[in-house]
């Protein structure tokens, strides 16, 4: 976990959704039923999901269309064009949240806008003077290419050469390459759910990444908003500024963009443990993604720190 930015797990636990509803997504795209159960036991804090097989299904175009996006989908910190996104790939995102129990608003024509822009200049200003935030950032920041974890220097971008509305994460910038035209009003989308607490930041993790993916498959690029989130300053105004609407989880940066680098994933061994013993109880899982001996994977609170937060894919 990011102690500094993610002290409470809150990020940690999207991330987890977000895994989970990669799994399911695969098993379903693949003939496989699937039953799910967020937090099955109080008694384990770091059990966030189970998932069961359960029976066979005959695979949804749209299953597999998402999960072909999983082997593309990347956070893009590089300018978008100024091509606005249409009013069809914006319907197709919020239905993507709505599917999973969630809900995505957009802030560009929202009142909102200009005070979500500035509670995120508030937060970058307060962490560019946090020396255990810059130190905890420097330590997952500007790695080797291959690096399987943190942001690598080839997924950073670069300076804008005139201020926006929305400020970019220093740490995520190169001064090494050429500055660039940023948007001046960059689309905003924030990821809510109806709830709060654990549960709901699990299932926002899955709402997160239907999202992501289907922004994927439809030619969108994302990249995350994150610190106001990270900072109690900015974070308290942020979910007052919602609390009407539900439970902010994350911000997204919307458009369209050029292609950016990929970055290198960790192996599936190195986040999954096969456990041979049938029908071992809940509470003996071990760490990562496990498969249980009659058809079950279970899910803990494992981070893979990316200073982007939530999604950590680079």
């Amino acid at each position: 976990m990011l102690t500094v930015a993610d002290p409470a797990g809150r990020e940690a636990r999207l991330s987890c959704g977000a895994a989970v509803y990669n799994l399911v997504l695969m098993l379903r795209s693949n003939g496989y039923g699937t039953a799910l159960r967020i937090l099955p036991d109080p008694a384990v804090h770091d059990l966030l999901a189970v998932v069961r097989f359960d029976g066979n299904v005959h695979p949804a175009p749209a299953d597999r269309r998402l999960a072909e996006a999983i082997f593309r989908r990347h956070t893009n910190r590089r300018p978008f064009s100024t091509q606005p996104v249409s009013t069809a790939a914006r319907v197709r995102l919020r239905s993507a949240a709505l599917a999973e129990g969630g809900l995505l608003e957009f802030l560009d024509s929202s009142s909102r806008y200009s005070k979500v822009t500035a509670l995120v200049r508030r937060a970058e200003a307060d962490q560019a003077v946090d020396t255990a935030f810059q130190a905890e950032s420097a330590q997952w920041t500007g790695r080797e290419p291959e690096s399987p974890d943190g942001v690598p220097t080839v997924a950073f971008g670069p300076l804008p050469d005139l201020p926006g509305a929305l400020p970019l994460r220093a740490s995520h910038q190169n001064p090494a390459i050429p500055s660039r035209s940023f948007e001046q009003d960059a689309l905003l989308a924030v990821v809510l759910t109806r709830d709060h607490g654990s549960a709901a930041d699990v299932r926002a993790g899955l709402v997160l990444q239907r999202v992501l993916l289907t922004a994927t498959a439809d030619g969108l690029a994302m990249s995350f908003v994150s610190q106001p989130f990270e900072t109690k300053a900015a974070r308290g105004p942020l979910l007052e500024l919602f609390r009407a609407i539900g439970q902010p989880h994350t911000l997204l940066r919307v458009g369209h963009g050029l292609p950016t680098r990929m970055t290198a994933r960790r192996p599936a061994a190195d986040v999954t443990t096969v456990r041979a013993t049938p029908d071992a109880p809940i509470g003996g899982t071990a760490s990562g993604v496990s498969g249980g001996g009659h058809g079950t994977e279970h899910v803990s609170e494992r981070h893979h720190a990316d200073q982007d937060s939530v999604v950590h894919h680079g």
